[in-house]
């Protein structure tokens, strides 16, 4: 294999911004980040010029982009085309997400992430299972007909799946911590949300093993001074994780503000708050209509929602997390790409692999502008067109 090196005006390695290195790759690793003037005479380099290299997106919630459901399309050519949409603004490494719906299409959308894993499809990392054991309290865009309690049955195929990393989202309150603890044990992520549980109930599921919260704020109980809610147990817990959606639409500013500041904590070193898209058909260039498990979807200025004005998913993509946590949310850069990168990189426990650009991680890249426009991606060392 040969090596080459990259290198552009600034290079962010996943923790700190650095000038005047060379990322140099060999075959689908990253072999070092090296002083430009030390960097071995051999190794070819191809200096991109202004902007920046960074950690490549990685996105724990993707439901879809480019036109493309995966509810809807739960076929390996779905993956494949939801993948390659959100690749063009930066995302390098995501889990496509399949939302409650019936067995027979939840269980496709898992046949078909399985033969990404297989082929090496670029850019999927495994599968987020979003439901259906989840409160018709908090289901937000979530069809009510599919929402059902957990059985043996489903424990059994959970534990089955051959999906690469395996995320699910789940409801405290709707399952026993039982179910949580096989899960966990099987190496299974579990997240809480949608969700009307109390504290307590969110907090006897991370102690059987649950280890974040979905989208937080939305689709749960929120925080007031006598009812802490699962917002609540979400900021206190020490190990707690947390993706958010920042998009304007799903939750007030100020509010993720206070969130970030609390994950600041020293108490919560162990823990993250990263961006998900929780991207939609719209997203990623696709059309601002799609329809829903049979219900009207559409994108009214900026915001994504069903014809009765449920918010109904999102309508961004990592890039554009980024540029709001810069703009609305007063994150510095490297802030913003972290949470962007090796951030749920550390919540999916890949952060030896992915979010950094460092000795022997996987060669997963962004080249952008200062106005974070993504000019290129490499997934595995390989550029968009070599894939």
């Amino acid at each position: 294999m040969s090596r080459f090196g990259l290198t552009a005006e600034r290079v962010f390695d996943g923790e700190i911004m650095r000038t005047d290195v060379a990322v140099v790759i060999e075959g689908a690793r990253i072999v070092e980040v090296v002083a430009k003037p030390k960097l071995d005479s051999s190794v070819p380099l191809q200096d991109l010029g202004k902007g920046m290299l960074a950690p490549g997106f990685i996105d724990l919630q993707v439901n879809g982009g480019g036109g493309i459901l995966l509810n809807a399309t739960p076929t390996l050519e779905g993956v494949r085309a939801i993948a390659k949409a959100h690749r063009r603004f930066g995302t390098t490494g995501l889990l496509p997400t399949v939302i409650t719906d019936a067995p027979k299409v939840m269980e496709a959308a898992a046949t078909a992430v399985s033969q990404a894993i297989r082929q090496g499809m670029p850019g999927v990392l495994g599968i987020h299972i979003e439901g259906p054991f989840i409160d018709p309290a908090r289901k937000g865009a979530h069809a009510e007909q599919f929402i059902r309690r957990a059985a043996d049955r489903d424990e059994a195929w959970l534990k089955s799946l051959d999906c690469g990393e395996v995320l699910v989202t789940l409801a405290p309150n709707c399952v026993a911590p039982d179910f949580i603890r096989e899960l966990n044990d099987a190496g299974i992520t579990v997240s809480l949300g949608h969700s009307d549980a109390t504290a307590e109930q969110a907090l006897a599921a991370l102690e059987a093993g649950a280890t974040g919260f979905t989208h937080l704020f939305n689709a749960m109980s929120q925080m007031t001074g006598r009812a802490p809610g699962m917002v609540g147990a979400a900021l206190a817990h020490v190990g707690a994780s947390c993706g958010i959606i920042a998009d304007g639409h799903h939750v007030d500013p100020v509010a993720l503000r206070a969130a970030i500041a609390a994950y600041a904590a020293p108490q919560k070193q162990y823990s993250q708050i990263f961006f998900v898209s929780d991207a939609m058909p719209s997203a990623a260039g696709g059309p601002d209509r799609f329809t829903l498990q049979g219900r009207p979807a559409e994108v009214v200025a900026g915001r994504l929602q069903l014809a009765d004005g449920t918010l109904a998913g999102a309508n961004i993509t990592m890039r554009d997390a980024v540029r709001y946590g810069i703009g609305q949310l007063e994150l510095d850069l490297e802030q913003a790409l972290a949470m962007a990168s090796l951030r749920p990189a550390q919540y999916l426990g890949l952060g030896d692999k992915l979010g950094r650009l460092r000795h022997d991680q996987r060669a997963n890249l962004v080249h952008l502008t200062d106005d974070l426009d993504v000019l290129e991606t490499w997934i595995d060392g390989k550029a968009t067109e070599e894939t």
